[in-house]
């Protein structure tokens, strides 16, 4: 029983068996296996576009509601800016109006 890669027979590298399959070791390939095996490795290409295309939805997402949130304390800020002019003109408003 010859040793595995994890677990060699021997640890001496000049004793250990050569690890180049013979053919009758590597399994004929279908032309399904090829397609899947191609398809796997195009998957494999398009992972870090994959990977990249998310990151740039999320940055864009996390943008987006930064902008929101400035816009709506901005919209505070001019509310109650608003409102305060409102009370100084009913404030003067009733002052005439009493004198």
């Amino acid at each position: 029983m010859p040793g595995t890669i994890d677990n060699p027979l021997t640890l001496d590298p000049r004793n250990q068996a050569p690890m180049n399959p013979t053919l009758s070791e590597i399994p004929a390939r279908t032309s399904d296996d090829f397609a899947s095996h191609q398809n796997r490795n195009l998957e494999m290409q398009l992972m870090p576009e994959a990977l990249a295309r998310a990151h740039m939805q999320q940055r864009l997402y996390e943008a987006e509601h930064e902008r929101r949130s400035v816009r709506l304390l901005a919209a505070r800020r001019l509310q109650r800016r608003a409102e305060r002019a409102s009370l100084r003109a009913r404030r003067a408003l009733a002052m005439a109006v009493m004198q």
